[in-house]
């Protein structure tokens, strides 16, 4: 089946397979490695990215359901030269070890701050919960968010 959607802000047409899911269509056809396979059950949040502003998992999506859809995925949520906030705080409090959760993580907490301007620890641990991490024990993931928060609202200012 033919499928036509925005990756990253470009228009992209494949022909897939009816059972190949979301994640492997970035990843093998569109050269996208920040979605990672993890737990392949949706466990685990690795693989999540935006579709239509809403994060999603794409290991538990087909590719054909991101027909007419807009994705964004991590490398689609900054430019080049400027990261996003929420990147730059996760290398600035150390919120990155092994960096295998880091793609899902952002996307994730990206949608949070979209929707919430200020939000306080307890809604970014409830927010980021389907997201799991191994390496770091949250706390500076949650001190990257709160201070990427912090960053969005003074560069509204």
């Amino acid at each position: 089946m033919n499928i036509k959607f925005e990756l990253n802000g470009k228009q992209v047409q494949f022909s897939v397979d009816g059972s190949m899911r979301a994640l492997d269509l970035l990843r093998e056809n569109c050269g996208i490695t920040g979605p990672k396979e993890g737990c392949g059950s949706g466990e685990c949040g690795a693989c999540a990215v935006w579709i239509d502003g809403v994060t999603k998992l794409s290991c538990l999506m087909l590719a054909a359901q991101l027909h007419g859809r807009k994705v964004t995925t991590i490398e689609g949520l900054a430019t080049d030269d400027v990261p996003h906030p929420l990147q730059q705080s996760f290398a600035e409090k150390g919120a990155v070890q092994c960096g295998y959760c880091t793609p899902g993580m952002i996307m994730t907490a990206a949608e949070l701050l979209e929707n919430e301007k200020m939000p306080d620890r307890e809604m970014i641990r409830k927010a980021i919960s389907g997201n799991i991490c191994r390496c770091t024990g949250y706390h500076k993931i949650v001190d990257a968010v709160e201070d990427a928060a912090e960053i969005m609202q003074e560069m509204k200012s």
